[in-house]
């Protein structure tokens, strides 16, 4: 099964989410989540900061992620693990691919006509909202 990440990155004012406006399908033109492929054999929180440093230039030493929730698609065969941090300092965004852009949590991130993931999204923050970010690296058992 192909793991994949999304990453949930909060402005450290806590008013804004990082996005990237695709460029390409699925979800061509629409706003989604940054993140991308777990590599085989590929620890979950080594995967979800190699990809935000990619995708944005984010490094592991200007945010703390912590892994809040996967979502299993067992008809894709494919699962998503899904991870939150908040910024420790202003940075200079660099963008792999697909544009970067700071929206406001005022945003109606269930409105599929401008967001991915078929309302996947706007479930995502209102968890963060109401239950916080899950679990840090340092509080996973191995």
């Amino acid at each position: 099964m192909q793991g994949y990440n999304c990453i949930m990155v909060y402005h450290r004012d806590g008013n804004q989410i990082l996005f990237c406006k695709r460029r390409k399908d699925p979800y061509k033109g629409l706003y989604n989540l940054v993140g991308g492929k777990i590599e085989p054999g590929e620890d979950g929180f080594t995967a979800a900061y190699r990809e935000l440093y990619e995708e944005t230039g984010i490094s592991r030493e200007q945010i703390q992620l912590s892994h809040m929730m996967d979502f299993t698609y067992y008809n894709q065969k494919c699962y998503v693990e899904v991870y939150v941090g908040y910024l420790q300092e202003e940075v200079l965004l660099h963008a792999e691919y697909h544009p970067l852009e700071w929206l406001s949590l005022k945003e109606d991130f269930f409105d599929q006509n401008r967001f991915a993931g078929e309302g996947n999204i706007g479930h995502m923050v209102e968890q963060v909202r109401q239950y916080g970010v899950g679990r840090l690296e340092s509080e996973v058992v191995l």
